[in-house]
């Protein structure tokens, strides 16, 4: 008797990160100012400031071979394979004020900031 083995299929993983339409919409004016085509926004975390990490963006170039890759709003994000972890549940967004515009991280895994807000303390999510 033969045994015969179906592939599990499995469910569509949650996006690590989420963009606000705000955040779209600016990261979509600002790639489209870019000085030349990049594949879209990678997103990750250093470690830097007095509470400990800090939240880095930059033109992604290229995918690399072990990178996350979410689409969302039209815009392509890249994450780092080491802050991926760190991210889970992450909204972007975007604020503009009287003093400042700047791209707001509104994570769930942060446990502490610092007091002028570049640099925060996160715990990686527990992979649940």
């Amino acid at each position: 008797m033969e045994v015969q083995v179906t592939p599990r299929v499995r469910r569509p993983r949650p996006a690590v990160v989420s963009l606000t339409d705000a955040a779209a919409a600016q990261v979509q004016a600002i790639m489209a100012k870019a000085e030349k085509l990049y594949v879209g926004l990678r997103v990750g975390v250093k470690q830097g400031g007095c509470a400990g990490q800090e939240y880095v963006l930059s033109y992604a170039e290229e995918v690399g071979p072990i990178d996350e890759v979410v689409t969302d709003k039209g815009v392509t994000i890249l994450i780092e394979p080491k802050a991926v972890l760190y991210l889970v549940g992450t909204v972007i967004d975007y604020e503009t004020t009287k003093l400042a515009s700047k791209f707001v991280f509104n994570n769930p895994n942060e446990t502490d900031a610092c007091g002028c807000g570049e640099s925060v303390t996160i715990k990686p999510a527990d992979g649940e």
